[in-house]
């Protein structure tokens, strides 16, 4: 045997060795845990083994990617360790993720009490499990990696708050959890309409929070419930297409003109709306029946107990979806995002598209906000703060590509849910606003490295 061939040998031995160490000891302090909290002796058993089983999985799949295969463990001309580098190189984001996820339970385990315990155990090895399938199949799913990707980190993510949160799959915090995904879906109609052309609709929660007092501030003037409802549409769609002409004329400051137009609007509704009030951008006042039906918590659809803005989201994106696919509009925007040049000596109108899109998205946008009132039954100007990041999270983390030309609005449902399942989780097991937009973080930067790259960027002219 040659040098190389031993050193292969002792190599995968010492892996393995450390693999089977630490996998005991992962099952042995889930046996401990079991046994103070006052568990079944056969559960204990039964947990400690699956735990067991799990950890020696996923030590396996990464210790695999370390050792050389058989057929280069035989080949003297490849030294061992550009094998090794050859294997961080090809699987060093999935190791990392692992490491970080790793972290991440370390820290919530010493800082937030009770967490540490048998349910997080499990749940832990059950959440490890579907992401090391989730990246040992998602290579032959090219096509719809990014979605398949989203559903196995959602079903994860479902699977761990069910077990670890009390009343977390409960009909009642389903319903809670479909209504807010409801509002950021709509929110983020627009917003992946503009990445899919290769930007960033920036005044989306100006134009939320103005929609959202300028409503109110209507109703309180006596205008009637439906025209004020038509006038604040009206007026986002007129916001999205200043958002569009600018931009446009503006190219390489697209991104800094919309923030700059989302301030602006949010101030100018403040002049109209609430200067001198004690409240200091808060409305209150009767807000109508149908508003409130159509998105309070306690509303109901066709006799249903549920809120009509689920419906609605359900219906928009499933329009957005078939349009974008099958439409000429659809394959129209995707060759912009793709390649403008090319698109435009088909005499595609990269201008038209471009207003087109902002202004959908200034649409979407006060429809939201407005929607928000009959939730919160109030206006203020700050509730769209949320929704700068969370639109463009969803968008990341659902697939689409902040270049343009790759994703749709299917993969932004996905990414939405996903987001609003993680949201639930975090507020279940009682982490600050600051902890979850830390999480949220550690999560987009991962499904960027792994799917959000548009593979077109050397088309782009």
């Amino acid at each position: 045997m040659s040098m190389q061939d031993a050193n292969a040998v002792r190599m995968s031995l010492i892996l393995r060795l450390i693999g089977l160490v630490l996998s005991a000891g992962i099952a042995t302090a889930t046996v401990v845990l079991g046994v103070q909290q006052g568990m079944a002796l056969q559960l204990v058993i039964l947990t400690g083994l699956a735990t067991l089983a799990v950890a020696a999985w996923v030590w396996r799949f990464l210790a695999l990617q370390f050792i050389p295969r058989e057929n280069l463990s035989l080949n003297e001309d490849v030294p061992l360790a550009e094998e090794l580098r050859s294997g961080w190189k090809n699987h060093r984001y999935a190791i990392i993720g692992l490491g970080i996820l790793a972290t991440l339970f370390a820290i919530l385990s010493v800082t937030v009490n009770g967490f540490f315990n048998i349910y997080t155990i499990i749940s832990a090895a059950i959440l490890l499990a579907i992401l090391v399938l989730t990246f040992k199949f998602s290579r032959y799913m090219a096509q719809y990696r990014s979605s398949f990707i989203g559903l196995m980190v959602l079903a994860g993510l479902f699977s761990v708050g069910s077990m670890t949160v009390e009343g977390f799959a409960s009909g009642g915090n389903v319903k809670s959890m479909l209504v807010f995904a409801a509002f950021l879906g709509l929110a983020c109609v627009g917003q992946t309409l503009v990445a899919l052309l290769g930007g960033l609709d920036l005044s989306v929660p100006f134009v939320i929070g103005s929609a959202n007092v300028g409503l109110a501030y209507l109703l309180s003037l006596g205008v009637p419930s439906y025209l004020a409802f038509a006038i604040i549409l009206i007026a986002g769609g007129l916001v999205g297409l200043l958002n569009g002409v600018l931009s446009f004329k503006l190219q390489g400051q697209a991104l800094i003109v919309t923030l700059g137009v989302g301030f602006a609007i949010a101030g100018i509704t403040q002049i109209a709306t609430i200067l001198g009030s004690q409240y200091a951008g808060s409305l209150f006042g009767a807000v109508p029946e149908w508003l409130s039906n159509m998105a309070a918590m306690n509303g109901t659809t066709l006799g249903m107990k549920f809120p009509a803005v689920i419906l609605i989201w359900i219906i928009v994106s499933i329009i957005v979806i078939l349009a974008l696919r099958y439409s000429v509009y659809g394959r129209y925007l995707y060759a912009l995002g793709v390649n403008r040049t090319s698109a435009s000596r088909v005499d595609i109108s990269e201008r038209r598209y471009w207003y087109g899109v902002h202004v959908i998205s200034g649409a979407f946008a006060a429809f939201t906000g407005a929607l928000l009132l009959g939730w919160s039954g109030g206006g203020f100007i700050g509730i769209g703060d949320p929704y700068l990041f969370m639109t463009i999270a969803a968008v990341v983390v659902g697939g689409t590509s902040l270049l343009g030309g790759v994703g749709g609005y299917g993969f932004t449902v996905i990414g939405v849910l996903v987001l609003q399942v993680l949201t639930s989780f975090l507020v279940g097991i009682g982490l600050s606003f600051e902890w979850q937009q830390f999480i949220f973080g550690l999560l987009i930067l991962p499904m960027v490295a792994l799917y959000a790259r548009s593979p077109h960027i050397r088309t782009q002219i």
